[in-house]
Order: structure tokens, then sequence, then C-alpha cells
């Protein structure tokens, strides 16, 4: 590369080959959108983690082919993203392949002893994320879902639109 006839050329290559690269992801973006780091689906978490992983080899590459390749795998992760979500959106059936099914781990204070072992999510786990939302009181805790994406929701309150608890799995 062409890093080689200056002085400090890790420098000057980590520098340049770093900016070139998160400006290329934030190109991506703005092309894909900003859905491109959710993680409303696994596919989508992983995508962020490999993004992050590709970005970091590309700031270090060596060669110019190691860094044009990780440009076109980033493009090519962005891109498998954005086509798994408009396939999402229009079929239930890859959705279903796709996604999880979030899972209520307590209602109306009472904990699915059942759905922390199908989740294998810890008692304590659930008493953290609990304590976390200012749950003072678990009763008023009126559910708590393991969302598809491994976050933990509290829900507390008089009532909840029954509209949020649909597609829920329930043990």
């Amino acid at each position: 590369m062409i890093f080689e006839t200056l002085p400090y050329p890790e420098v000057w290559r980590g520098l340049v080959l770093g900016a070139v690269s998160l400006v290329w992801i934030i190109f991506m973006v703005r092309i894909v959108g900003l859905r491109s780091f959710s993680k409303m689906t696994s596919f989508d978490f992983v995508v962020t983690v490999a993004l992050g992983s590709l970005l970091a080899g590309a700031a270090q590459a060596t060669k110019s082919s190691g860094f044009v390749q990780a440009l076109v795998a980033i493009t090519t992760l962005m891109g498998l993203q954005f086509l798994a979500a408009l396939a999402r959106r229009k079929s239930a059936y890859i959705e279903d392949i796709i996604g999880n099914t979030p899972v209520i781990l307590m209602e109306n204070g009472i904990i699915s002893d059942a759905a922390l072992c199908a989740t294998r999510v810890s008692r304590s786990d659930l008493i953290a994320k609990l304590r976390e939302a200012n749950a003072i009181d678990p009763d008023i805790s009126k559910t708590v879902v393991l969302e598809a994406t491994g976050d933990i929701s509290v829900l507390h309150g008089k009532d909840i639109d029954s509209s949020l608890l649909t597609g829920l799995r329930r043990y």
C-alpha cells in the first residue's frame, strides 16, 4: 500500500483506512436505512456484530485486497439484511423462520417457572430486570416479556392494552 513510503505507516494506514471504512458504513446506512443497526431479530443482531468486526478488519488491513474484501463484505451483509427485512414484511413464513417469538416470563405478579426454564432465564436475572425497570411491587408489574431480541420488557401499570400482548408465547 502507499503508506509504506510515509513515516509511521501503521498510524497513517489506521487513520485513513479506519476513516474510509467508517464513511463507507455511514454511506451504506444512508442507502439501506437506520434498520441496519437494529436488533429486531437475531439475524439483525448478528449482522450488527459482524459489521463491527468487518470495520475493525478494514481499518487494520495491510493489503488493499483485504481492505476491499472487508468493504464488499460490509455491503453484502447490509444488502442481505435489507432483503431479509423486506422478506419478513411480505411473508409470515419468512418471519417465522428469521424471527423469534417473545415469551411471557411473568404475568400479573406470577412468575412462570416453565417459561424461565424454556428460555434459560434465571429468577435472579428476572428480579434484576424488575429492579432496573423500577417495578417496586411485582403485583403492579402486569407482564414481563423476553423479547425476540433477548431484551426483557417490563410492562407495569393498571391496564395493558391487549394489542401489546398479541403474538406472545405463554408456558
